[in-house]
C-alpha cells in the first residue's frame, strides 16, 4: 500500500492454514485500534480466509495482493477505522 507503513509486519511465510490466520488474530489483540496489520503469507488458503474473517469482524481488509508465491494482507485493527 503506497504511502502507509505497516505499524506491525507478520510474516507467516511457511506456515500452514489456519496458521496464518490465528497469527494474524494474535498480532491484531496486540495493536491499538486503528493501526495497521501487514501479513505476509504462502499458504494460498489465506487468501480467503484472511477475507473471510475481517467480513466476519470489525477489522478492516484495506487491500491484499499476490507477488508470486506470497500473499500479502493489509488489515486495520477495529475502532478509529475512519477519520
Amino acid at each position: 500500500m503506497a504511502g502507509q507503513t505497516p505499524d506491525l509486519i507478520l510474516d507467516a511465510s511457511g506456515l500452514h492454514c489456519p496458521l496464518p490466520l490465528l497469527k494474524a488474530k494474535q498480532a491484531l489483540s496486540g495493536l491499538a485500534p486503528g493501526q495497521l496489520l501487514e501479513v505476509r503469507a504462502t499458504d494460498a488458503g489465506a487468501w480467503r480466509d484472511m477475507a473471510s474473517f475481517t467480513e466476519q469482524s470489525a477489522h478492516v481488509l484495506e487491500q491484499r495482493e499476490q507477488r508470486d508465491d506470497v500473499y500479502i494482507f493489509w488489515i486495520r485493527k477495529a475502532g478509529n477505522t475512519h477519520s
